[in-house]
């Protein structure tokens, strides 16, 4: 079947200029078959994409270009396209009749979500084989796990694309590890290796490295050469490299005591897991997902009892000190805030009990529609906080409306923390932003802290943010002793 060549007058310029270190990232791989932007979150990734799928269509002779992003994130490509573009792009969705007509259209951009693509592979193969096609996957730590269908699915289309780029400000999501997947969605292993296994088992950020220095040094190392690899087709800027003027970044670890009744059951439930680790000593510390749900029953219960027990009639010590924060940056400060938690319960109850904010929500459990919404209520200014679960805001969205974030809890994903506090610490943000953790005193909140610390250095490694010496001057090892102190404490 030949290809469908589809020539028509377009103006493709951009309306607005790019800043100059967007300018010199889409210098660097415009001319590539295939591309990482890595920039970090809030530093404008969406319009070097722009600029890059608008020189394609102009001089690459690129017939369509695919973008691909999460699906609360297609409203915001919708609006970015409008207003830097001149094109009117259509939209893949779960309607497979109205994508029949867009399949057979003469669409020179097409938005869609990850699933959509799974859905319609076939005929997104056909797509792609009947004429030129580029594809940009924004937010590319969706397919970071190789086994999975989407994965796979992604992995199969990819030599179909005469242009392949990939974008996220957050390449290694939680371990170094993560990126495997993406750049082998680019490369087909040229630079990463060709089998997982043997990369995540070099790479795993495991637990017994403060007591072994050949593991702690073999995976220095190794983390260490990952950009080396992916530098001749990857760009990354981060707002400490100074391409930018921001404001700073204060963080505050507010630690708060036990409730009594908390502490309790707190206790009850530690009990039981510390047979566990007295009968296994590792049982408890791998990155099995059996075991993370075990830590996760002690993070619900130092976040807010009555997740587990419904009986539950006080309130939480953090649910005090989040009081004294909101007035004092609301009534005080005369501040928006941005207060995260992992729990949909927690954000619907903190709605119904600080209704004098005006407050407004997004969880998983809302709409793509209502989660829009409810952004467009908080940039206008008609509500002081936004409660938000990251696993459903934490991409894609500028609130620099705000200069506040508060940690009510934090679950062990490092994606989920940094991409959330950069909700408003992106260009447009005037004010000093502030990140409140807060943390209940001797419990497991104080060992996700370090745990995320040291996910954190390790991910900086990997993506060129730290030269090793730097790394092993900052780096603390000491998570794997402390979880077991504190269970056994």
């Amino acid at each position: 079947m030949g290809k469908l060549i589809y020539k028509y007058s377009l103006n493709l310029s951009a309306k607005l200029d790019a800043f100059a270190y967007q300018r010199d990232a889409f210098d660097a791989i415009k001319d590539l078959d295939y591309a990482a932007i890595f920039h970090e979150q809030g530093l404008g990734k969406t319009k070097i994409a722009i600029d890059l799928l608008l020189y394609w269509l102009q001089e690459c002779d690129i017939d369509t270009v695919l973008i691909v992003t999460k699906k609360q994130l297609v409203k915001n490509w919708e609006n970015e396209l409008a207003i830097h573009t001149f094109i009117k792009s259509s939209t893949l969705n779960s309607n497979k009749r109205d994508n029949y007509f867009i399949f057979n259209s003469p669409a020179r951009i097409v938005i869609t979500n990850f699933e959509t693509i799974s859905s319609e592979r076939m005929r997104v193969e056909l797509f792609a084989k009947s004429r030129n096609t580029a594809i940009i996957i924004d937010e590319s730590t969706k397919i970071k796990n190789p086994d999975s269908k989407l994965t796979k699915d992604f992995f199969y289309l990819a030599p179909l694309f005469k242009k392949r780029v990939i974008m996220t400000g957050t390449p290694v999501a939680n371990r170094p590890y993560d990126i495997w997947a993406q750049i082998y969605f680019l490369d087909f292993g040229a630079s990463l290796g060709e089998n997982f296994a043997a990369f995540k088992s070099n790479t795993d950020l495991s637990n017994d490295m403060t007591e072994n220095d050949s593991i702690r040094d073999f995976f220095e190392s190794t983390v260490a050469s990952i950009y080396d690899k992916i530098r001749n087709f990857a760009v990354r800027e981060t707002k400490k490299s100074g391409i930018i003027s921001l404001p700073n970044k204060v963080y505050s670890n507010v630690v708060a005591e036990f409730e009594i009744q908390q502490q309790q059951m707190y206790e009850q439930v530690k009990s039981e897991m510390e047979l566990l680790v007295e009968k296994d000593n590792e049982v408890i510390l791998d990155n099995s997902e059996a075991c993370l749900k075990r830590l996760l029953r002690l993070i619900q219960i130092t976040s807010n009892p009555r997740l587990i027990n419904d009986l539950y009639g006080s309130f939480s010590g953090k649910e005090i000190s989040l009081d004294k924060l909101l007035e004092e940056i609301i009534i005080n400060r005369k501040e928006r805030v941005i207060v995260w938690s992992s729990f949909i319960e927690n954000v619907d109850y903190f709605c119904k009990k600080y209704k004098k904010y005006s407050p407004t929500k997004i969880h998983g459990g809302m709409t793509i529609e209502a989660r829009n919404k409810s952004v467009e209520i908080f940039k206008g200014g008609e509500s002081w906080v936004l409660f938000a679960t990251p696993q459903s805001a934490k991409e894609g969205l500028t609130l620099t409306i705000a200069n506040n974030v508060i940690f009510y809890d934090r679950g062990f994903n490092l994606d989920d923390y940094l991409q959330a506090q950069d909700r408003i610490h992106r260009i447009s943000q005037t004010k000093t932003c502030y990140i409140y953790n807060l943390m209940i005193k001797d419990s497991i909140d104080i060992w996700v802290d370090k745990l995320l610390q040291a996910k954190q250095n390790a991910a900086f490694l990997a993506q060129g943010d730290y030269q090793l010496a730097q790394y092993k001057d900052i780096m603390d090892y000491s998570y794997g002793d402390l979880i077991k102190e504190i269970l056994k404490q």
